[in-house]
């Protein structure tokens, strides 16, 4: 039988590629956007979820088990962008970036699990980023989220162990993709004292993901967690020096790894 896979955020980028790649494989794909009318050339059907709306997730979530009768795998991959001085960055949109990025995936987290407890059988794969492993110069929310979420899975995958439902965390470096057209960037100000190095790393960021690896990566690595009986706690997709980056920060003083930031950030 094949299995029924929920992924939010599966118009674009990452979460697109994964479900095309799963479709291909066999298996049952839903994806997830604010504007599912956009998308009606899809290879996989998309109905609306808007993760700031617990009603959308809901909705969304019994439409499918209407449906399908169950949701085997939840693919956790909507997710926003943020940049700016922290100083600078309006409340609002630190609240936004946390809605979307750490109590939306929850919520849909929580709408699944009463099926998945019912079907006694699940997996759940939150995509995250390898900025959540550390605090990133004038992407500090974004990694604060990520982080955030990251953390969550590890208390959360022993709580629902006992229900024969699995958790994990996937990681993705830089990905050619469309994520830079959709962050919410900080103005530069004129008269801001962060104007030149924010927006010299403004740069960096944005050349990173123009020459990021393909998503298909990111696509292979869902496809094997899926076919993994037990599924390890993170996984880390993306170039070698990102995932090593993580390496270094584990062994290296902190003030050296700061150092090092610094110096690739030109700060």
């Amino acid at each position: 039988m094949s299995k029924v896979v929920l992924i939010t955020g599966g118009s674009s980028g990452i979460g697109k590629s994964v479900g095309e790649f799963l479709t291909e494989n066999g298996f049952i794909v839903y994806g997830t956007s604010r504007n599912p009318q956009n998308y009606s050339e899809s290879k996989f059907p998309i109905l609306k979820l808007d993760l700031k709306s617990i009603e959308t997730i809901q909705e969304t979530i019994q439409e499918i088990i209407v449906k399908e009768g169950r949701i085997d795998v939840l693919v956790n991959n909507a997710g926003a962008g943020i940049t700016g001085a922290i100083e600078e960055l309006p409340e609002a949109e630190i609240k936004a970036n946390f809605d979307t990025n750490f109590f939306g995936p929850i919520n849909v987290i929580k709408a699944v699990l009463p099926q998945m407890r019912k079907q006694h059988s699940g997996l759940i794969i939150n995509i995250t980023s390898i900025a959540g492993y550390m605090g990133l110069p004038y992407r500090g929310i974004y990694s604060a989220s990520k982080g955030a979420l990251e953390l969550i899975t590890e208390a959360f995958r022993m709580e629902i162990k006992n229900f024969n439902i699995k958790m994990t965390n996937v990681a993705p470096g830089d990905f050619a993709t469309n994520i830079a057209a959709g962050r919410y960037h900080a103005p530069l100000l004129e008269n801001s004292p962060y104007k030149k190095p924010y927006g010299d790393t403004l740069d960096l960021m944005n050349a990173h993901v123009d020459n990021g690896s393909n998503p298909i990566m990111m696509a292979r690595a869902v496809l094997k967690i899926i076919n993994t009986k037990n599924p390890k706690v993170h996984y880390k997709v993306g170039a070698f020096m990102q995932k090593f980056s993580i390496v270094l920060k584990r062994v290296l003083p902190d003030k050296v790894y700061e150092k090092m930031l610094m110096n690739h950030y030109k700060l």
